[in-house]
C-alpha cells in the first residue's frame, strides 16, 4: 500500500515511516499543509495519516479540502487532542478514524489495517478477471485454482491492473504508485515486476500486454 504522512514533527514522522515500511508498505511525507496538497493532488494513495497541528495551518483544512474533492481515500487523524467533542467534530468532517499522540505505533498500525480492510470489504471482497482471483483482504491470488502468494510490490502492481482492466498504464504511472517520491528508481523496475507476475499468471488466461511506448494493460479471456 502507498501512504501519505502529514506531520511536522521530524523524530515521530521517521518513526511512523520505519514501521510502515517495515510493513511493506510505500509512504510519503509532508510536514505541512502546502506539501500535502502538493503530493494528494498529484499521486494516488491508499491511506492518509494527517497531524493536526501543522505549521501552516489546521489539519482539518486539508481534511475539508480533500473531502470536497470528492476523494475516497481513507484519512486517519493523529491528534493530541483528547476531548470527545474534538474527535466526534474530526469523523463528522470526514475521517475514517483517529490516534491520539502519544500512541503505541503497534496500535497505529493496527487501526490502518482496520480502516484499510473496512475500504476493501466495501469495494469488493473478490476481483475476478478470467480464471484468476485476487483477494485484497488476504494479499494473495488464485490462479486456475491454486493459491499463488505474491510479494508486496508484485501484489500491488497486479492489483491495480485488475482494478481497470483494459485501461493503458505508463510505466511512469506505475513508478509513481509502487515507490514513494525519495525511491531512487528507474522505470526498468517495472519491467521486473511485470516479468514477475507473467511468470505467476502464465497457466492462467489473464495476460498483461505490453503496447511499446505507451505502457501495461490487463487483458483476460
Amino acid at each position: 500500500m502507498k501512504f501519505l504522512l502529514i506531520e511536522d514533527n521530524q523524530e515521530l514522522a521517521h518513526a511512523v515511516m520505519n514501521r510502515m515500511q517495515l510493513d511493506g508498505h510505500v509512504i510519503d511525507h509532508a510536514p505541512n499543509i502546502s506539501d500535502a496538497v502538493a503530493f494528494s493532488d498529484t499521486g494516488d494513495y491508499d491511506l492518509i495519516l494527517l497531524d493536526i497541528m501543522l505549521p501552516d495551518g489546521d489539519g482539518r483544512d486539508f481534511l475539508t479540502r480533500h473531502r470536497a474533492g470528492e476523494k475516497d481515500t481513507p484519512v486517519i487523524v493523529l491528534t493530541a487532542r483528547s476531548q470527545v467533542s474534538d474527535r466526534i467534530s474530526m469523523l463528522d468532517m470526514g475521517a475514517d478514524d483517529y490516534v491520539t499522540k502519544p500512541f503505541d505505533h503497534a496500535e497505529l498500525q493496527a487501526r490502518c489495517r482496520a480502516v484499510l480492510r473496512r475500504k476493501a470489504r466495501t469495494a469488493q471482497s473478490v476481483i475476478r478477471r478470467g480464471n484468476v482471483a485476487l483477494d485484497p483482504v488476504a494479499g494473495h491470488i488464485e490462479v486456475a485454482g491454486k493459491t499463488v502468494t505474491l510479494r508486496n510490490r508484485e501484489f500491488r502492481l497486479l492489483e491495480l491492473l485488475f482494478n481497470a482492466p483494459g485501461q493503458v498504464f505508463s510505466k511512469q504511472k506505475l513508478v509513481d504508485r509502487l515507490f514513494s517520491y525519495d525511491d531512487d528508481v528507474s522505470e526498468n523496475a517495472v519491467e521486473v515486476y511485470i516479468a514477475r507476475l507473467r511468470k505467476h499468471l502464465d497457466p492462467s488466461n489473464v495476460s498483461i500486454t505490453t503496447l511499446r511506448g505507451f505502457g501495461y494493460r490487463l487483458d483476460h479471456g
